[in-house]
């Protein structure tokens, strides 16, 4: 078994599809996502910015880049969670989201945080 790096954020990811926003006809497709955070490593960190890869059932890809999650920069001890919500619009009823946190460690160490690809999906789409 290794040991855990000093520099260790993990990401969860749950999913839920938004039916009121959501416009099948108009191929608008709203899906939420809440994120959990854990400073798994050693090392205080804060969060600089985000990276997410937007693929829709078309192969339509979108990349979302920019500082922060919604509007914050969260800075975790070892340990401590962080957690938000927000959102995703598709053309289509399935797609799937992956991408990586750019992180800064107490020590000037700067890493990333890989974000495990998820499926975004209308319940009763994918068995």
């Amino acid at each position: 078994m290794t040991e855990k790096s000093s520099y260790t954020i993990d990401v969860q990811v749950e999913t839920r599809f938004v039916p009121d926003q959501s416009k099948p006809g108009d191929n608008r497709y709203v899906f939420a996502y809440t994120v959990t955070l854990r400073n798994a490593g050693k090392m205080p960190a804060r969060l600089l910015t985000r990276r997410w890869m937007i693929t829709d059932a078309n192969g339509k890809v979108e990349e979302v880049t920019g500082d922060g999650v919604v509007g914050e920069q969260p800075w975790m001890r070892p340990g401590d969670d962080y957690e938000y919500t927000s959102g995703a619009v598709l053309e289509t009823p399935v797609g799937t989201m992956g991408g990586s946190y750019q992180m800064l460690a107490d020590d000037g160490t700067e890493f990333e945080a890989p974000i495990p690809t998820f499926t975004l999906s209308i319940p009763r789409t994918l068995h």
